[in-house]
């Protein structure tokens, strides 16, 4: 019988080899995993007092004074070491009733019944995928259905490992050499995930080869070629191409998908269904300055980073200090001479002392050898953004002064955050002035520091300014007082066409109607995934799926794949031509949508400059919804919700 992969692999190390793993280790992760070794009756023992006395979003160690956490290694390893001492053999499965009580352990609370199924399944602690799809369709008629997924990021590599294991045919069309989406595009200094690494792969295909803890772009694009490799999935894949348009053919229920390699050479494919995979965060946005066409010297994008420009010792200016410009910043301030960011509005952040921290020799042991540690770890992960953060961005009607904080929720974040902020800037007023946001917390895109990016701004070398840019001259950006900053590096770190859904398309549907011309201003997909008019066509990381209040997209496209494999296998098992959302459905879907998003601190008025909002201040990309109640709305396919062909 094979054994768990999750259940660890044997180990034969030393007393003291075991003990100096223990120091590195996430305490509470590492008693849960005492459990499965020792048996549940350690939970009405020793972690009766042993228990952490509550858990704050990326603190995994709980918070538990030093002397029980000495307490708490010295029990396991004692249980670690019989453990050792019988062979390792794999603990038997614990039942549902204990796990729950597991998990309330460990979070110093109740969770609620509602999240228990989805987070046994995130956890995976049967050692299966458990969310691949049980196909009622024969394998026969499967293999006559192919499909074109547009996009090898992370999303569509993952589509396109569940058509591989249904045994339907497809081909991967991407623009890029390479896997991996936004972690091959984006190679700028200091370029990193902002969500746990050990939570940020696939449920399916963890790992314990991470170097940090919150992982650089060069492992995190190599985790995803490991996989591509593992999968086999490169020979299905085209590199370096382009879709040009992808048209429905009412007459035969195909989609014809024009492509352009990078040489010039065109092809046409055609499907039976259509998978767009190209992200939220693809097409660089860059604002028109008057004068920018005179810069004289090298100015590109962050997501466009020309590495054969040498930053020591020059003047650098960067437009932009969001997500990139907050983590390029901290990477180049000691090499250049002098780095002037130019910031449009203020971002919250909260402290995260793990952000840039490495994972300790015994943290990768225990991911390898102890029993379901890895696993309670990704839960350890996962617990504190599961719509915890949903509390503080939903709006109070009855709140005092709506300009600071939206709800008491939102206004504790505030106090939390602007605490954190003044502590790592000092007494500088001015500085202080210019860093502390005016609008509510979370109403934004929320980032988080280790104290890299507000020390950054404390060097004598690095200027922040807040004043709006007039133009840009040949070697200056000249901002609306008349000053000029130098520059002979200009860095737009200006973000992406988010509200430009799927731009990178002509996608036309039955009746030869355009996708954008049918959206108009209200972008939109039931479920984020399907349009009525284009049979057949569904989308990843399509409108209203980005999170912003917790979670990650990794999980988010996994249940948005889960949910079109049960869609094909609906069309393929009933033997229909094709199947788009009813637009009762999907009108139904916007307009509860957008009476969500309306409640919530991300549409505040308040809040303005902020890529969650389109010219007119409307919110299309965000999921205002529980990820509980995506979970289940996604996790089998409503017939009803469909006309089939």
């Amino acid at each position: 019988m094979t054994r768990n992969p999750h259940a660890g692999t044997p180990f034969t190390d030393s007393d003291a080899e075991i003990a100096a793993a223990l120091e590195d280790v996430s305490v509470p992760a590492l008693l849960l995993s005492c459990v499965h070794m020792a048996g549940p009756e350690l939970l009405d023992g020793p972690l009766a007092t042993l228990r952490p006395a509550g858990l704050f979003l990326n603190e995994v160690q709980g918070y538990m004074s030093e002397e029980d956490k000495a307490a708490a290694r010295a029990l396991a390893l004692d249980v670690i070491r019989d453990y050792r001492d019988r062979g390792c053999p794999e603990p038997a499965p614990v039942d549902a009733a204990q796990l729950k009580r597991m998990m309330d352990w460990l979070v110093c609370e109740d969770v609620p019944g509602e999240y228990v199924p989805m987070l046994l399944e995130e956890m995976e602690l049967t050692g299966r995928d458990e969310r691949g799809t049980e196909f009622t369709s024969a394998a026969a008629d499967r293999a006559k259905f192919p499909v074109v997924v547009i996009g090898c990021g992370m999303s569509g590599l993952l589509a396109a490992i569940r058509l591989q294991q249904a045994g339907i045919p497809f081909t991967v069309i991407e623009k890029n050499a390479g896997v991996g989406g936004t972690w091959w595009e984006n190679t700028y200094p200091g370029a990193r995930v902002d969500v746990g690494n050990h939570f940020y792969c696939y449920s399916f295909e963890p790992t314990d080869h991470w170097t940090e803890f919150f992982a650089r772009q060069p492992e995190l694009q190599g985790y995803f070629q490991g996989v591509l490799d593992k999968y086999g999935i490169g020979e299905h894949v085209r590199f370096g191409t382009r879709v040009t348009a992808a048209t429905w053919n009412d007459d035969d229920a195909t989609w014809s998908v024009a492509v352009e390699s990078a040489d010039g050479i065109t092809d046409t494919l055609t499907a039976r269904a259509v998978i767009a995979a190209v992200g939220q965060l693809n097409a660089p946005y860059i604002p028109e300055f008057a004068g920018a066409q005179s810069f004289s010297g090298p100015a590109f994008h962050s997501a466009r980073w020309d590495h054969d420009v040498q930053l020591t010792g020059k003047d650098v200016a960067m437009i932009g200090a969001g997500a990139s410009g907050f983590q390029i910043a901290p990477a180049i301030a000691e090499d250049v001479k002098s780095l002037t960011v130019f910031q449009r509005t203020a971002q919250w952040m909260f402290p995260n002392p793990n952000y840039h921290e490495a994972v300790g020799p015994g943290v990768r042991w225990a991911l390898r050898h102890l029993p379901f540690y890895a696993r309670w770890y990704r839960f350890l992960l996962f617990w504190p953004g599961c719509d915890k953060g949903l509390a503080a961005a939903i709006v109070d009607p009855e709140w005092p002064d709506q300009q600071t904080a939206v709800s008491e929720a939102n206004d504790l974040a505030r106090m939390m955050f602007t605490q954190w902020i003044t502590s790592q800037v000092g007494d500088d007023a001015d500085l202080q002035a210019k860093v502390i946001p005016d609008y509510p917390a979370t109403g934004k895109r929320t980032l988080q520091d280790n104290g890299s990016w507000l020390q950054t701004l404390t060097r004598d070398n690095v200027d922040l300014v807040r004043t709006p840019i007039d133009h840009i001259e040949p070697d200056a950006v000249v901002t609306a007082d008349g000053v000029r900053h130098h520059a002979d590096v200009l860095v737009y770190a200006t973000g992406f066409r988010v509200n430009d859904m799927v731009s990178s398309l002509k996608v036309f549907g039955r009746n030869g109607i355009e996708l954008h011309d049918q959206w108009g201003d209200r972008p939109a997909a039931y479920l984020g995934i399907t349009v009525p008019n284009f049979p057949n066509f569904f989308m990843l990381y399509g409108p209203g799926t980005n999170l912003a209040s917790g979670g990650s997209l990794i999980f988010h496209s996994e249940c948005e794949v889960r949910y079109i494999m049960g869609c094909l296998d609906l069309l393929i098992a009933a033997d229909k031509a094709g199947m788009e959302p009813r637009q009762d459905r999907y009108d139904d879907w916007y307009r509860r949508c957008q009476a969500e998003l309306s409640t919530t601190v991300w549409a505040h008025p308040s809040v303005k400059h902020s890529f969650y909002k389109n010219a007119d201040g409307v919110v299309h990309s965000l999921s205002p919804w529980r990820l509980v109640d995506f979970w289940t709305w996604t996790r089998t396919p409503d017939p009803d919700d469909f006309i089939f062909s």
